[in-house]
């Protein structure tokens, strides 16, 4: 009798799972293995809104291997250590896991191939699991990786890709394989109170629903704060629970602009996993450097904390951060802006705004996160690197009416249109009740510092 394991990471799914349908072809036996990695928790990635959905995640898939006649093994210590364990205990000859492209993920594969091959176990490192193509498949001429986003596209959507897999109908798994208890999202302290359910059952029925009226009109919609016509499917990609290249085939088989506009959404992963899988460093330092000199920790505290709090004194900044907050989620637009708020109108480090990011975000991960966080600061891949998003025109034209600051700054809620963004200019007498703080910085003195520190202008 023949056994195999199956590592899911960041694939917590049974459809589109290429390790799994590779393991269950060469072997009789699968042990679907999970380990809680000690390695994680002492970096500080584990934030409770992440913990809370892939607990969330880890009972969904337990469940959909229970109807196959299977389960997950959930194991707790270091990887390595306890792969070899699970592998010896069941005398298994291979073990199947997702490639990454974080420089984590790639010290962890080098171990267990190292490692396992010491017990004669052979790794087998799957691509295509957690992007829809990847990193490296198409490269540009005299370099590793594409540092533009539009080449990228126009390659990354001539590739020919697999067929999504379907879910495999028997998993068989041997007996006498021990492991602990599914972790529990209720037992989980400091959890956004509107974090969503968590797992591949919820984010298929996400996907179908979002779908049906959605993603037809992604492209006109998917920047109105208000209207909120994003898909959300971001927790689910980062946790794979939703295979991206399974998105790619579904959206284009549904077919029109909208379906091409979110595929491209689905290709800027793609894009950045290809960045960090060729510069891993990138997750800690500028991809391109422009000799800044940020505002430190110490320096801009308080404005820091005005931003973290939602209290600004500008009102689609605080709705947005007050978003975050609440959901452990926050619309794309709304990244962008609050973002470029601290960057740039502050002068904040954004290195400190991708670790509050970090702390909150249920979708947050070292890859988009962080190559992100730099797009806007102008130190990634965003070839207009001075780019800066006026906080105000930015409300005006994405959130015209104010709907968005008014559901998430109840303080404001009394004022109507357009005067929910600019509090300010009302009479000292309309401003008597709202309870609300005046501006942190002035905006032009703001955009002042910053183009006179840039030194570019």
């Amino acid at each position: 009798m023949t056994v195999a394991v199956v590592l899911f990471t960041s694939d917590l799914r049974l459809h589109d799972h290429p390790p799994l349908h590779a393991a269950l072809e060469a072997a009789d036996e699968v042990v679907p293995l999970f380990v809680l990695d000690t390695g994680i928790h002492a970096a500080g990635f584990d934030a409770p809104n992440r913990r809370a959905f892939l607990a969330d995640c880890l009972s969904d898939l337990d469940s959909s291997l229970r109807h196959r006649g299977g389960r997950l093994v959930v194991r707790n210590g270091p990887v390595v250590r306890e792969v070899r364990a699970v592998a010896a205990r069941c005398g298994a000859t291979e073990v199947h896991v997702a490639a990454g492209v974080t420089a984590y993920a790639q010290r962890r594969e080098e171990r267990l191939r190292e490692e396992l091959g010491e017990d004669d176990v052979a790794l087998r490192v799957h691509e295509t699991v957690i992007t829809a193509v990847a990193p490296g498949t198409v490269t540009p001429s005299g370099s590793d990786h594409f540092a533009v986003f539009t080449p990228y596209f126009r390659r990354w959507s001539q590739v020919s890709s697999r067929k999504p897999l379907a879910a495999p109908r028997t998993v068989r798994v041997p007996v006498g394989v021990p492991g602990e208890p599914l972790p529990d999202r209720a037992d989980v302290a400091g959890v956004s109170p509107g974090l969503p359910a968590g797992g591949e059952t919820a984010g298929r029925d996400r996907f179908a629903r979002w779908s049906r009226s959605g993603l037809s009109r992604y492209e006109e919609r998917h920047d109105d704060l208000a209207d909120d016509a994003t898909s959300r499917l971001s927790p689910y990609l980062h946790f794979g629970a939703l295979s991206p290249l399974e998105l790619v085939h579904r959206a284009r088989a549904h077919g029109g602009p909208g379906a091409e506009a979110f595929v491209r959404q689905v290709c800027w992963r793609d894009f950045h996993h290809q960045v960090l899988a060729a510069r891993p460093e990138a997750s800690v330092t500028d991809y391109r450097t422009r000799h800044d000199r940020w505002r430190d920790e110490a320096d801009a505290a308080e404005d820091i904390a005005a931003w973290r709090d939602g209290r600004t004194g500008y009102p689609v900044v605080d709705a947005a951060m007050r978003q975050l907050r609440h959901q452990g989620w926050m619309h794309n637009r709304a990244r962008l802006l609050v973002a470029s708020f601290l960057t740039k109108t502050l002068y904040v480090d954004w290195r400190i705004g991708a670790r509050h990011f970090l702390d909150l975000l249920v979708d947050g991960d070292v890859v988009n996160n962080q190559l992100n966080w730099q797009w806007v600061a102008g130190t990634g891949t965003d070839t207009r690197p001075h780019r800066v998003l006026n906080p105000l025109a930015q409300a005006k034209r994405f959130d015209p009416d104010g709907t968005y600051v008014r559901r998430w700054v109840p303080e404001l809620r009394s004022l109507t249109g357009r005067k929910v963004h600019e509090p300010w200019r009302l009479a000292a007498a309309e401003r008597a009740g709202l309870d609300y703080p005046d501006p942190l910085v002035d905006l032009a003195d703001g955009l002042a510092r910053f183009k006179h520190a840039r030194g570019r202008y």
